[in-house]
């Protein structure tokens, strides 16, 4: 099984948030065997979407393949806004350029969703990442874990993610984990 980490975060410091949270599922994920990939939007090089560009540009065929290859998707973002970053959006876009595939944009691929504010909004980018994922033809978890950020970090440690969140996530990752098997068992029988 491969796993994608998508930070959907502009986020460039080593102890972000997003950069935390990213490293806690990967390492969790690597520790379960599964072969995973961090997907950093900051450091993606991902134009502006545009459908009249002749040829697809390059930073967006790499990712294309890191998300088509993964079979576990986890999508991480914070919220701005009422939304995830517009940036987040923008890359999901440029999935269009496999529409003309056998199996176009992440069909049948396993979404987790993990959202993050300063107040107790994060739902709302749960919602936002839950109708993309849907509209790519994928299948978002039905346990998310919205984050109140001030929550998140063990008290007196900001590089330590809380009990009750890394239970979430652990929660997340087995359901996630435990739902691939059980679909590519069936696939495969």
């Amino acid at each position: 099984m491969k796993a994608i980490i998508f930070n959907g975060s502009l986020e460039r410091r080593t102890q972000s948030t997003s950069g935390q949270i990213s490293d806690y599922f990967s390492e969790r994920l690597k520790i379960l065997g599964i072969q995973t990939d961090i997907f950093t939007l900051a450091d993606s090089g991902i134009p502006l979407f545009d459908v009249t560009l002749t040829k697809t540009p390059l930073a967006v065929e790499r990712m294309t393949q890191m998300f088509t290859d993964a079979d576990l998707h986890i999508w991480l973002a914070p919220l701005y806004h009422g939304s995830i970053p517009g940036v987040m959006k923008n890359c999901l876009d440029w999935l269009e350029v496999t529409a003309s595939r056998y199996e176009p944009y992440l069909t049948d691929k396993t979404v987790g969703l993990v959202c993050w504010a300063d107040g107790l909004q994060a739902m709302q980018g749960i919602n936002a990442m839950d109708s993309i994922a849907k509209s790519l033809r994928a299948w978002p978890l039905p346990f998310s874990v919205p984050v109140v950020r001030s929550s998140l970090f063990a008290s007196g440690n900001p590089t330590e993610i809380s009990d009750f969140y890394s239970g979430k996530f652990d929660k997340l990752i087995s359901i996630a984990t435990t739902k691939k098997i059980e679909t590519t068992t069936i696939n495969h029988s």
